[in-house]
């Protein structure tokens, strides 16, 4: 398609003389302006990616895929409605659990914190908990004295296993002296490191007995976690348990009740994406503004081109040739940068806050401990695609531009 003497007649051209320095630092500027659109948008979407998976893994790793909420005083006879959600298609298993707000003190320092209380042969079914014990050991939960918290929350309370941590709920006992508030000590058995930064400061988990004694309900639960085959089968196993639930009970699954969390992701992931193709964008129109001043100052050398026998298709090739190189080669090394970027990042990140000493990735803004990366290679393959279609439809005018030079009129005002 394109014969040697074009492809030696382009590289020379893109070679820079004494007096083409400034288009050639044009050129240079486009060759890393999509080299870094390129890897940018691999990086970005990788994070994002990442952040998505990890907040997703980790949600539905502690709580259900679907959740089967009782009213107010709570849901009773729970063993025979768990009975009937194992049974239904698509679910693997229904744990019933106890959750309630409460504020958490010791040493004089308190926190908000939720309560959870659940049986202990399901928390020790939780792998998310059970791999990431910190101190302590599963074993010990149970009975009507133990808790387990996390490990970010043990930090803060300045408390660590056997100690006792007091808990304070605000529904508390109504006396002939009002509302007292329900107050009293456990010993902690244990403490968990998830890698989520609100679960790991802001949750205490407790056997179920214990927490039904404390919560005043007495062969209740507040909510059934159910969790599906997969995330994405939640939908359809929410709709079958509503054929079994009783009146008053409602049944939400994890997209309903963190839709607006993973939609905010979404949308700023949707943005992200829209804005750093602009990058790649002003590299294309820097291509075709290197071009169309490389053509002006080679119409000389065009007309002699053309006299000695080149084509128009010829010339048209020779700064197509020359444009497309910049851009082919931003886009392969905005590909392998991005790519070795993404599989490096969190050690990247390592690295720059122990040269600068600052924290780049605080867990309490990002949730997570880690920055996480997950390349997909659908999306790697979309960004080089529209690169390269960029920096090809970028050369198109300009060589067509060079092919309709007229060699006499060259020559006659040179």
């Amino acid at each position: 398609m394109f014969s040697r003497f074009e492809w030696q007649v382009a590289m020379r051209y893109l070679r820079p003389r004494r007096n083409e320095g400034f288009i050639s630092l044009i050129a240079l500027f486009s060759f890393l302006g999509i080299a870094l659109g390129v890897a940018t948008l691999i990086i970005v979407m990788s994070v994002m990616n990442g952040f998505r998976e990890e907040l997703l893994s980790r949600i539905l790793g502690l709580n259900g895929h679907v959740n089967v909420q009782g009213p107010v005083t709570g849901l009773t006879d729970y063993d025979a409605l768990l009975a009937k959600i194992r049974t239904l298609p698509g679910v693997v298993s229904a744990e019933p659990m106890i959750d309630n707000q409460v504020m958490v003190t010791s040493k004089g320092v308190a926190r908000g914190a939720v309560v959870r209380g659940v049986r202990p042969e399901d928390m020790r079914a939780r792998a998310i908990i059970a791999n990431n014990i910190k101190t302590g050991s599963l074993d010990a939960f149970q009975g009507n004295d133990a808790v387990m918290i996390g490990d970010r929350l043990a930090e803060r309370l300045g408390l660590g296993v056997g100690d006792r941590i007091t808990v304070i709920s605000p529904t508390g006992n109504v006396t002939a002296f009002g509302t007292v508030p329900r107050v009293r000590a456990y010993r902690i058995v244990a403490t968990f490191d998830v890698g989520m930064f609100e679960y790991d400061s802001g949750f205490v988990f407790m056997p179920l007995e214990a927490a039904q004694t404390y919560f005043n309900m007495p062969n209740a639960v507040t909510t059934i976690e159910v969790f599906a085959t997969s995330a994405d089968a939640a939908p359809r196993v929410a709709r079958e348990l509503w054929h079994v639930v009783d009146e008053g009970a409602h049944v939400l699954d994890w997209q309903r009740l963190n839709a607006g969390f993973f939609n905010a992701i979404q949308v700023e992931r949707n943005v992200m994406f829209l804005i750093l193709t602009l990058i790649i964008v002003v590299a294309a129109f820097n291509i075709i503004s290197s071009l169309i001043m490389l053509v002006k100052e080679k119409v000389r050398a065009i007309a002699i081109l053309r006299t000695m026998g080149a084509t128009r298709g010829s010339i048209m090739r020779i700064f197509f040739i020359a444009g497309s190189s910049v851009g082919v080669a931003g886009t392969l090394l905005g590909f392998l940068g991005g790519l070795a970027f993404a599989h490096n990042i969190e050690a990247i990140r390592q690295w720059i806050q122990s040269l600068t000493g600052t924290q780049l990735f605080a867990a309490e803004i990002y949730f997570l401990s880690q920055l996480p990366a997950i390349v997909d290679p659908g999306e790697v393959l979309v960004v080089t695609l529209m690169a390269l279609v960029l920096s090809l439809l970028a050369t198109i005018y300009p060589s067509w531009r060079a092919a309709r030079i007229e060699p006499a009129d060259a020559l006659r005002y040179e």
